[in-house]
């Protein structure tokens, strides 16, 4: 039996409110034991016959982050494109196009270096969890590919050839849907399907021919909605109990309401809020009216170019109106629900020992200081990391 205490800790938030207080569920037990990579009990001082033993003097001890949303198998630079919107020009997603052009040009080493590069930066600022799309290959042997890539890092891959109509389909986007339905769903083995259900993209009508597909072939159902206008997207993903809505930024307040009242979550995007400079206070919105929310990276080349968390979260509070417990909480329980997990997000008893600890006495400090990497250690499974490892 493996076991490691962390010790001395300064703020404890273990997400439950059965083992702390408030919505973070902030504990004073000063002692966090784990057994086997999994969280074994809060205590108030080191049991006997702990094998390791990490003193977090002055430290904040909570869940490892759940990134639920990114694009991280991707070729190329955008930085012209976000210049571009520095000067005024409107995000519409054209670019991503210039980004399959890249991406399909690209070696399998060269996507799988950049993926691990990544998430290097991500697990260094304490991202535990990562859910990877696919979406910038758009033929069968690209996507394919880009889910093989993505699978090297993780669990939780998503099949999104519907992320935009490639070139070739431009004059017959019916014909590509086809090719996703009878062709790339079939031979995806990806955890998740997912489309981008908006103006320049898929119709709601190809988004639910394309999630129905995808459900009947053991794919789970997520998708894009009311990034840049208002669809029924948000209708169609509570129908078909997709496990989250994302962007939402054109959201009526019926929307919300309907999101609430269902067992979907909202993940928002503050990156690609900050980024595109779109759609300011979203987050309380939503909150105010009770919609479980999550928050992720959205990490891409053109809208939202990082993979920092902690960002996110002072980017939600400043930008996005969350209060700083209520973007922790959506960064870490949040995405959990977003990926339908229960064995992270917290540190219940029986979770996996996914761990940020910050060399400050609050997690306060993730919004208070943005900018600056706060995490001294991240722990996978109770294991210090410092490369990402699936």
């Amino acid at each position: 039996m493996s076991s490691v205490a962390l010790t001395n800790i300064a703020t404890l938030v273990t997400n439950s409110t059965a083992l702390g207080d408030g919505l973070l569920g902030i504990s004073a037990m000063k002692t966090l034991v784990i057994e086997n990579g999994k969280i074994a009990a809060l205590s108030d001082r080191v049991p006997e016959g702990v094998g390791e033993v990490i003193d977090c003097a002055g430290k904040t001890v909570l869940p490892g982050f759940v990134d639920s949303h990114t694009h991280l198998v991707f070729a190329g630079d955008r930085s012209a494109e976000f210049a571009a919107r520095s000067r005024g020009e409107k995000y519409s997603a054209g670019g991503i196009k210039t980004t399959v052009s890249a991406t399909r040009a690209a070696s399998d080493a060269d996507l799988t270096s950049n993926v691990q590069s990544l998430l290097d930066e991500a697990l260094a600022q304490g991202t535990t969890t990562v859910e990877i799309k696919s979406g910038y290959g758009l033929t069968l042997r690209d996507e394919l590919r880009s889910l093989d890539v993505a699978r090297a890092f993780t669990d939780e891959t998503t099949l999104l050839a519907a992320h935009v109509i490639p070139e070739e389909f431009a004059n017959n986007p019916d014909g590509y849907v086809d090719l996703i339905i009878n062709e790339i769903i079939p031979a995806s083995t990806a955890k998740w399907i997912d489309v981008f259900c908006d103006a320049g993209a898929f119709s709601p009508e190809q988004t639910r021919a394309i999630l129905q597909a995808g459900k009947s072939a053991g794919m789970l159902p997520r998708i894009h909605a009311n990034q840049l206008s208002r669809t029924t997207a948000v209708a169609l993903a509570i129908e078909l109990d997709a496990a989250s809505a994302d962007h939402l930024s054109a959201s009526t307040d019926a929307d919300i309401e309907a999101l609430a009242a269902s067992s979907t979550i909202a993940t928002l995007l503050p990156g690609a809020e900050f980024s595109t400079q779109h759609e300011g206070r979203l987050g309380r919105r939503f909150l105010d009216r009770g919609a479980r929310v999550a928050i992720a990276t959205d990490c891409n080349p053109g809208s939202s170019y990082t993979t920092s968390m902690p960002f996110c979260i002072s980017a939600a509070v400043s930008l996005l109106g969350f209060t700083v417990e209520e973007a922790v909480y959506a960064a870490t329980s949040g995405g959990a629900a977003a990926l339908r997990r229960t064995d992270i997000g917290s540190l219940e008893i029986g979770a996996l020992a996914d761990i940020a600890i910050l060399k400050s006495p609050s997690y306060i400090h993730l919004a208070y200081r943005p900018g600056a990497n706060l995490v001294e250690t991240t722990l996978k499974a109770g294991r210090k990391v410092k490369t990402w490892q699936k």
